[in-house]
């Protein structure tokens, strides 16, 4: 029997963005979005966790105004990211479900970014509470995630990429607010404490 390795790993990540390996970028209406449920960021901290190559994490420090720090536990994204040129996010190889978070510049963050990572982390209960504890009162979980049963193709490698139902009922049990918005395959949820 061989063990498969984990997909919440640096080592699954690694040589996909080592081979410069992209994945959706933001679009227009996501950006909507954002503005419509995160509003202005006014210099206070945001978290990006699974930064990749940097989109949501410059797009939440330029446009919206957060003071944002961008974590990946892939170096070869956190050096994709980094390439921006200029003052913006600050960036930092860290795996979230296994790292020392006290190398975070804050200890509580008004905003706090999961952009099509929540599927991969084999955790779901243990990330969800670390998220709460990170979250600053008041603050907001914004996730972006793909639910299953939505995609038009019979290709089981895509039709793996989807919450079930029960992943969605965790995602947002706990919460005094739940939003949701849907895009194509994707939904955005806007969880606040």
């Amino acid at each position: 029997m061989t063990a498969t390795a984990s997909t919440a790993t640096p080592a699954y990540w690694e040589p996909l963005w080592h081979s410069r390996r992209r994945y959706r970028p933001l679009c227009q209406a996501e950006k909507q979005l954002m503005a419509e449920h995160l509003g202005p960021g006014e210099g206070r901290p945001a978290l990006d966790i699974g930064s990749g190559d940097g989109g949501l994490a410059r797009h939440l420090h330029h446009e919206l105004g957060y003071r944002t720090t961008g974590i990946d536990c892939s170096p070869s994204a956190i050096t994709l990211a980094a390439q921006d040129t200029g003052p913006g996010p600050t960036w930092q190889c860290l795996d979230i479900a296994t790292d020392d978070l006290t190398t975070l510049p804050d200890p509580a963050y008004a905003l706090i970014t999961c952009r099509l990572v929540y599927r991969w982390m084999d955790d779901k209960p243990g990330f969800l509470s670390l998220v709460r504890r990170l979250l600053a009162p008041g603050g907001t979980f914004w996730v972006v995630t793909e639910i299953a049963g939505r995609r038009t193709t019979t290709d089981p490698a895509l039709l793996g990429l989807g919450i079930s139902p029960a992943d969605a009922e965790l995602l947002t049990a706990g919460w005094s607010a739940a939003r949701t918005a849907d895009l194509d395959v994707l939904r955005c949820y806007a969880l606040r404490p």
